[in-house]
């Protein structure tokens, strides 16, 4: 006799969750934060809008769901990007291109460095940012110069290389934004003579 496996309360709730930010995502991408209706998210992702507002308060909660997860990406492709052995600044500019290449995946820069931004205000995407991309940023800035504080540092570094990807994403040419970021990178670390 074959066993039926049925599905806890909790798996239901997380794939119910999983396809509301999917769809959401990509209406977001398509259509924008603003255009983007709840009705038309719950049909995207085949769902209710109790289901919607069982899971998130409002569209903007919503929003925060799908920039925390396309962070937790960048972050992830970062880390895996990074050589086990490689010295604090081979392993900055690893992670340099690594971010770059992460934020080319289509609609990631329209979502975290426009839509995310306009929506949620810049203190909410700055804490977002540093539990994801910019604590890496940081922890390779603080590997690389030792004692010296970075905070300021990484704030600048990280807007160049919010900079860099909007180039990108608007057609700029992806070898010459890495090359001047790594550039930038190598200035940085290098100690003055």
């Amino acid at each position: 006799m074959q066993k039926v496996r049925t599905q806890t309360n909790a798996q239901r709730s997380a794939q119910t969750r999983r396809a509301l930010v999917v769809a959401a995502r990509s209406l977001f991408v398509e259509k924008g934060f603003a255009a983007t209706s709840t009705p038309e998210l719950v049909e995207r992702a085949g769902l209710t809008r109790g289901a919607l507002y069982h899971h998130f308060r409002d569209k903007s909660e919503v929003l925060h769901a799908v920039l925390e997860e396309e962070a937790r990406q960048v972050a992830e492709e970062i880390e895996n990007a990074e050589p086990a052995n490689a010295s604090p600044v081979d392993a900055l500019r690893v992670g340099s291109v690594a971010y770059l290449n992460a934020m080319d995946v289509p609609g990631r820069t329209r979502l975290l460095l426009i839509e995310g931004p306009a929506v949620l205000g810049t203190a909410r995407m700055a804490a977002i940012d540093e539990g994801h991309a910019a604590a890496s940023l940081r922890e390779g800035l603080e590997g690389a110069m030792p004692g010296r504080d970075v905070a300021a540092l990484t704030n600048l570094l990280s807007a160049s290389f919010d900079r860099a990807a909007l180039d990108i994403d608007g057609g700029g040419d992806k070898g010459e934004v890495q090359a001047a970021m790594l550039f930038l990178i190598d200035r940085v670390v290098t100690p003055a003579p």
